[in-house]
């Protein structure tokens, strides 16, 4: 068994083998809730979120303007 120190905010670090086994990474959300034998069974997600490392490349062909090059450089320049 491993164990960790609750923080003065009530955070706790799950231990690398634990979230990798589940899955978890940073912003996943986990489910908690006690047995009948009143031990803490930490739940992960049931579908995985759309996690992108670039955040570049998440906003991608999200914008819904459409700037021609030479409108764009005249506004940026304050000609």
């Amino acid at each position: 068994m491993n164990t960790t120190t609750i923080t003065i905010k009530g955070q706790v670090t799950v231990p690398k083998h634990i979230r990798e086994a589940l899955g978890l990474m940073p912003g996943m959300q986990v489910g908690f809730t006690l047995n009948d034998a009143g031990d803490v069974v930490l739940r992960a997600p049931t579908r995985q979120p759309d996690v992108s490392t670039d955040r570049f490349e998440a906003a991608r062909g999200r914008a819904d303007v459409k700037w021609r090059t030479q409108d764009l450089m005249k506004l940026l320049r304050a000609d």
